[in-house]
């Protein structure tokens, strides 16, 4: 009994400490923000100057030598080049950076139109990146499957990027786990899927990763159980991702698990008409 009680009283330090984490990583979100609207914006403006300045060499070819006018063509192209990939990674750390203030400030059970596979997309790579940070080592192959075409569908948008944060998660640790057992012979991957069937939206995270004991699957969704060690997990994600799926979505959350070989988890969620 007392050793339940450290564990529970561990797991609440960590639930505390995930929720000043979330506070702070809102914060440092709102601040990075500005500054990356200066880069995007002065790339912009950078790019403009040099259509400009490519029009002054055009009207003074004849006095430049063809050298030069050459050398010059190509440097503006590089540069071009240059800020177009400034604009495209601004942008994208923008788009992140909305994320995380939409999981810290939306409304609570407000279902949104929303671009499923950029949500999705958005969180498996945060989830990944994240597992870099921690560990340097940690390298992975992720597989990617969108349906094109797919239109805005109506979810609680900060609910599903927990969901898929916590899947993603979980992915990434069982295939680092069996990585560490198995070393070089063996090729961590996880498998995205996103697609709409019968009205139905279907999100599937496969991994090739440890896969569940029957004691697992029996008590994967209960409170505060976690396969990982003190202090990494608190088990509560897989009972939260339940809630999130299934009483806020009137979805499912099934799974399907080979002991050794790997674990998919299914998401399905009945498409609402906007």
């Amino acid at each position: 009994m007392e050793k339940q009680i450290d564990t529970l009283q561990q797991q609440l330090k960590q639930q505390e400490k995930l929720a000043s984490l979330g506070m702070l990583s809102a914060g440092i979100a709102h601040e990075i923000q500005n500054p990356l609207n200066f880069v995007i914006n002065f790339s912009k403006m950078s790019d403009k100057l040099l259509r400009d300045l490519m029009e002054i060499v055009e009207d003074n070819k004849d006095k430049l030598p063809e050298e030069d006018c050459e050398e010059v063509e190509d440097i503006v192209a590089d540069l071009k080049e240059n800020m177009a990939k400034i604009v495209e990674h601004g942008e994208r750390a923008i788009s992140i950076i909305q994320g995380i203030l939409m999981v810290s400030r939306g409304k609570e059970n407000e279902f949104i139109p929303s671009d499923i596979p950029h949500i999705v997309k958005e969180y498996v790579w945060l989830s990944y990146h994240a597992m870099r940070a921690n560990n340097k080592s940690f390298n992975i192959s992720i597989h990617e499957e969108y349906q094109e075409g797919m239109p805005l569908i109506m979810v609680i948008p900060q609910d599903l990027s927990r969901a898929i944060l916590n899947l993603m998660n979980n992915a990434c640790y069982t295939v680092w786990k069996k990585s560490q057992r198995l070393g070089d012979d063996y090729k961590p991957v996880i498998t995205v899927k996103v697609s709409m069937s019968n009205d139905t939206l279907l999100i599937d995270v496969e991994d090739n990763g440890e896969g569940m004991t029957e004691e697992v699957k029996q008590h994967l969704y209960d409170n505060f159980f976690t396969t990982k060690p003190a202090g990494q997990g608190t088990g509560l994600g897989m009972a939260i991702i339940k809630d999130l799926i299934e009483n806020k979505h009137g979805g499912t959350l099934s799974f399907d698990t080979q002991e050794g070989q790997g674990t998919t988890f299914h998401i399905t969620i009945p498409i609402k008409k906007s």
